[in-house]
């Protein structure tokens, strides 16, 4: 082997170090700085609020655990522990207003299901065991029967179905196992009390670092206007970069319209969650959480318009690169007009401030608008497709343009029902 060596100095001799193991300590070395490097990835990847969340529901089963756990809380509680368990693994999620929605239906499923049933349990018990068969048979179907068709009415299964599915089951727990037990009652007391330590233990950790459905709906939405404006601005662009070569296939990002498209079911749930939630921040109790969604559907049909805006680009029909020249000055600033407009609405919404965009759009765009149509009317292309192209591309931004002036009604009329704070937009 070679007797190519390092000399270590030690407290009290040196140690003599071969190249072969240099090599092994340098690749040691690496191996570390690599798995370093690796996790250093995965968590610049993880989601910080979904671990915060992973956190706090193993935090919260820690606490409810405890009454497992410690023999003085075993001995009060008993084998019923597993109720209150039970509930944080049901109840608890992500936002607080979810939660607290499927806390609060929880508790109150869970009280009128067990009242009724140690009702009809304890009159089954004093009808002999022929009629008490007969008590029971007859409340649970009466029961399950009307529960069951009002989870089926729109307005109750959208904010009540967890609760009422509850109310069935507990009813039904309680009057069956009602006939042949003699504490009826206090076995019912001692589940609520663990339902509602469980429930507690839930509320308790949830506002640790609480994550609110309000915040998300509020940012999510504001984001929304900056999607869109990006996008008008990436297709009016590329129409005119592919205006020289007519096989040129546009290129244009409209993922995130197609993302606020389909969040339509994402923003109703957020709003659901978000009315059950605290005051907390700027959003104090009955805020209008219902204009979200009035914003949300506009901004929808905006997003399919710019999508097919993008076919319309794409379309072989279009017209020459002499009659796009012709119009690309107008385009251009009502494009980066209505840009502009849908980011101040965004930044309004974001920051609670009131802008005048809707003003903007009247003042900066109607003559734009004006000339892009007289442009449209003085062509004298003889191809009729051409004509056609352009006509389409036109009616297009029209299009567009009115839907933008109705989203800032809307976003007026949301400032003035949260009272958003005055803002002066610079023009």
């Amino acid at each position: 082997m070679s007797s190519n060596v390092v000399p270590v100095p030690n407290e009290e001799n040196i140690i003599i170090i071969s190249q072969h193991d240099q090599n092994k300590l340098h690749k040691t070395k690496l191996s570390f700085i690599d798995t370093v490097s690796f996790i250093k990835d995965i968590i610049a990847k993880l989601d910080i609020k979904k671990v915060i969340h992973s956190v706090k529901v193993g935090i919260a089963l820690v606490l409810v655990s405890l009454l497992y756990l410690l023999d003085p809380l075993f001995q009060k509680v008993g084998q019923n522990a597993m109720w209150a368990i039970m509930t944080v693994v049901v109840v608890f999620e992500f936002f607080i207003g979810a939660t607290l929605r499927k806390g609060i239906n929880r508790a109150i499923g869970t009280l009128l299901g067990g009242g009724l049933g140690c009702l009809a349990a304890i009159l089954a018990d004093e009808s002999g065991e022929i009629g008490g068969a007969l008590v029971v048979g007859i409340s649970v179907i009466i029961i399950g029967v009307g529960a069951t068709y009002s989870r089926l009415i729109p307005s109750v299964k959208k904010k009540y179905d967890y609760g009422v599915m509850i109310f069935i089951l507990t009813f039904s727990l309680v009057v069956v196992s009602g006939v042949r037990a003699d504490k009826i009652m206090k076995l019912a007391g001692e589940r609520l009390s663990n339902i509602g330590m469980g429930f507690a233990v839930c509320i308790f950790t949830s506002f640790i670092y609480p994550i609110w459905a309000g915040d998300e709906l509020h940012f999510s939405t504001a984001t929304k206007f900056d999607k869109l404006a990006t996008s008008i601005q990436g297709c009016l662009e590329e129409y005119f970069v592919i205006a020289n070569d007519k096989e040129k296939k546009a290129t244009i990002d409209i993922s995130g319209c197609k993302s606020v498209m389909h969040s339509k079911s994402s923003d109703e749930s957020l709003v659901n969650f978000a009315k059950w939630e605290p005051w907390h921040g700027k959003f104090g109790f009955f805020y209008p959480w219902e204009k979200y969604l009035n914003i949300g559907e506009v901004l929808s049909e905006l997003a399919a318009m710019i999508i097919s805006f993008k076919g319309c680009i794409q379309s072989v029909r279009q017209s020459s690169p002499t009659e796009r020249d012709n119009i690309r000055e107008p385009c251009e600033k009502i494009g980066l007009s209505l840009a502009t407009i849908l980011m101040e609405l965004g930044d309004s919404i974001r920051d609670m401030k009131r802008c005048r965009a809707k003003s903007l759009i009247t003042q900066c765009m109607r003559e734009e608008l004006s000339l892009l149509v007289n442009l449209d009317n003085n062509n004298n292309s003889t191809d009729n497709e051409s004509t056609l192209g352009l006509a389409s591309f036109i009616f297009q931004i029209l299009e567009m343009m009115d839907k933008v002036e109705l989203l800032a009604t809307k976003v007026e009329e949301l400032g003035e029902i949260a009272h958003f704070h005055n803002k002066k937009l610079d023009v």
